[in-house]
């Protein structure tokens, strides 16, 4: 048998108890993983011949191996003695000749056709996806091991300034378990297994970076991920960009000072910002029914493709989000610095000469922010209904499908600010196309009288001069 079939074979017993005999030693304990290198990794082991146990997952090397024995637990075995022949009741045994250790594994195939239930729940052989709302596919580096790969993450990581991070695991909390860790820079998506690689890997370089000042980590809703990594790990995270938050910030903005009743998921951001359709997004959707089909998904050794590939698209989408909501949020920022520049260079050059430079009265061009934000507020109240604690509610955003939209209902830009400030003799015009997303609906600012009309979607559109601003 080729080492590629022994590979696929030894996953086919991942969760099952084996017992390992190597040159100096055997051991037993619950098979986790297998690389390509034909290195086993063990689960709960105890060595055979001092009866002690070993903490945490051990690791065994290819060439140590001399024999790899499967052994029933005793219930499987009174199970199978009342439905499979005597004959198929004996132990399967994987065999590395001693005399080449180079050469594959040798093994009975008398049962490796037999999958217990459970196995077949694990590897989510009964999930279907549906191929017409398949997203791309993204390529990613699995880190499983610290031989290969590890050091040269760690070291394209440490020269980036920014980056973004995901994680999955089981209630993922100081009471829940780590399994994934995602970094994603401009050009590479690394899948850490923590699962795999124990505490140490934070030790070896990852609790560096994830405490590094000078890395700017962008995460949505950070709170999870920085409680387990705090208690459980002693890795205090610092430098986060959390686009949860910044999308209340931007809401905030837009609507005056009013907060959103509730916070919006990472699906939620990516189609009001991005505009990215629905076979962009379905990997969340993805992600949602493997983990209600078994919540330990994430711990599943070796993980479909299908939620690989869901891990590495949890990071990639947030590197362009946030640079989305720092232009939304920096948009009334860089508005008012052009009304200063503006200020004298293009006005009369008479009262130059009466103002004092050493003056610090609040100047008109920074006047006019307050008036902007007291629209803003009477537009968001006309717009959103109010809860009982004075939030405004935002209706959820729901993904478009591709076979039921029409071609102009997709966005054609990101979603921009909905009143926006406008002042005379800027270069350009400060309004943006608006997009309609349920709740971004309400007026913009930009030059000539006021006025408001109704969209074909009920979107108003308010202009406003400066000098009505004056109040």
């Amino acid at each position: 048998m080729d080492p590629s079939s022994d590979y696929h074979f030894l996953h086919h017993v991942l969760g099952k108890t084996v017992q390992i005999t190597l040159k100096c030693g055997t051991f037993q304990g619950i098979l986790q993983h297998v690389d390509s290198s034909q290195c086993i990794f063990l689960n709960r082991v105890k060595n055979l011949e001092s009866g002690r146990n070993v903490p945490g997952v051990k690791k065994f090397f290819g060439h140590e191996i001399v024999n790899v024995q499967l052994l029933d637990d005793l219930e499987q075995c009174a199970a199978e003695r009342n439905t499979t022949p005597a004959g198929s009741r004996e132990f399967l045994s994987t065999k590395l000749s001693a005399v080449d250790q180079g050469s594959p594994l040798k093994q009975s195939t008398h049962r490796a056709k037999v999958a217990s239930p459970v196995r077949q729940h694990l590897c989510l052989g009964n999930v279907k996806f549906p191929d017409e709302n398949k997203g791309e596919d993204i390529e990613y580096i699995v880190i499983d091991q610290f031989q290969k790969k590890f050091g040269s993450a760690m070291m394209h990581i440490k020269k980036q300034s920014v980056c973004s991070i995901a994680a999955e695991g089981v209630n993922l909390c100081r009471y829940g378990k780590l399994a994934w860790l995602q970094i994603a820079t401009k050009s590479q998506v690394f899948l850490f297994d923590i699962f795999l690689l124990g505490a140490r890997v934070f030790k070896n370089g990852l609790q560096m970076i994830l405490e590094d000042q000078n890395i700017l980590k962008v995460i949505h809703d950070c709170r999870w991920l920085s409680d387990c990594l705090s208690h459980q790990y002693g890795i205090v995270l610092s430098n986060v960009f959390d686009t949860q938050v910044a999308d209340v910030l931007q809401f905030s903005m837009e609507t005056g000072g009013y907060l959103p009743h509730r916070i919006s998921s990472l699906q939620e951001c990516l189609i009001r910002y991005l505009g990215l359709p629905y076979k962009c997004i379905s990997f969340l959707e993805y992600r949602q029914q493997a983990v209600v089909k078994n919540p330990e998904v994430w711990f599943v050794r070796p993980l479909p493709p299908v939620l690989m590939n869901v891990l590495a698209l949890e990071t990639v989408y947030l590197l362009p989000l946030r640079l989305l909501l720092l232009d939304e949020i920096m948009s009334d920022l860089t508005t008012l610095v052009d009304g200063y520049l503006n200020a004298f260079r293009q006005g009369s050059a008479d009262p130059l000469g009466s103002i004092e430079i050493s003056s610090m009265e609040l100047p008109e061009e920074l006047r006019q922010l307050a008036d902007v934000y007291n629209i803003r507020r009477k537009t968001a109240v006309q717009k959103f209904q109010l809860s009982e604690e004075g939030f405004l509610i935002r209706k959820q955003v729901e993904p478009i499908r591709r076979k039921m939209a029409a071609k102009e209902a997709y966005p054609k830009t990101f979603c921009p600010r909905s009143v926006h400030l406008w002042l005379p003799g800027s270069q350009g015009s400060y309004e943006k196309e608006e997009i309609y997303h349920h709740d971004n609906q309400e007026p913009t600012i930009g030059s000539g009288e006021i006025e408001s009309k109704m969209e074909t979607k009920g979107g108003i559109s308010c202009k406003l001069t400066l000098e009505e601003t004056k109040m």
